[in-house]
């Protein structure tokens, strides 16, 4: 036998309700003390100083390989034709990109320069190495506003 539910429709309204004024709740909380939440769950001071330490480790490896000539045979580095990638523009990815004659990423593009002017070998877009240089190239333009397919 089936046990029917005291409240009822009603009650399930009045649940329904409740819970959407508490997420509610906790979405104005956390926009006024600035707590930041990823998957439901704060992160606090310290796991914050520890993604940016990581995140640091990574530009700095970055900038080691964009200026190293190890990357390619030709002798060159990335910085020979790109000056602490201040033209690479890596905010305006995914775009048009006239010597692939597609819309390429930011990586497919670093790959294309790897190959083509320093004559290396490409890096696997989950590489160490690409996420590094990837890293570096977008954090010398931070702040800059998105511009995807912009030329």
């Amino acid at each position: 036998m089936i046990k029917r539910d005291k409240g009822g429709i009603g009650m399930t309204i009045k649940k329904g309700i409740l819970t959407s004024l508490c997420i509610t709740a906790l979405i104005v909380f956390a926009g006024y003390t600035g707590i930041v939440f990823a998957h439901g769950q704060p992160h606090s001071a310290q796991d914050l100083k520890l993604f940016e330490m990581a995140y640091q480790k990574a530009v700095d490896q970055g900038y080691k390989i964009f200026h190293d000539a190890k990357l390619g045979t030709t002798g060159q580095s990335c910085d020979m034709c790109h000056p602490d990638a201040a033209n690479t523009h890596p905010e305006t990815y995914p775009k048009y990109q006239t010597q692939i004659k597609k819309v390429i990423g930011l990586r497919d593009m670093i790959n294309w320069c790897i190959l083509n002017p320093l004559k290396g070998k490409e890096l696997a877009p989950d590489s160490e190495e690409m996420i590094a240089l990837e890293a570096y190239i977008t954090n010398q333009r931070k702040g800059t506003p998105l511009a995807p397919g912009k030329h």
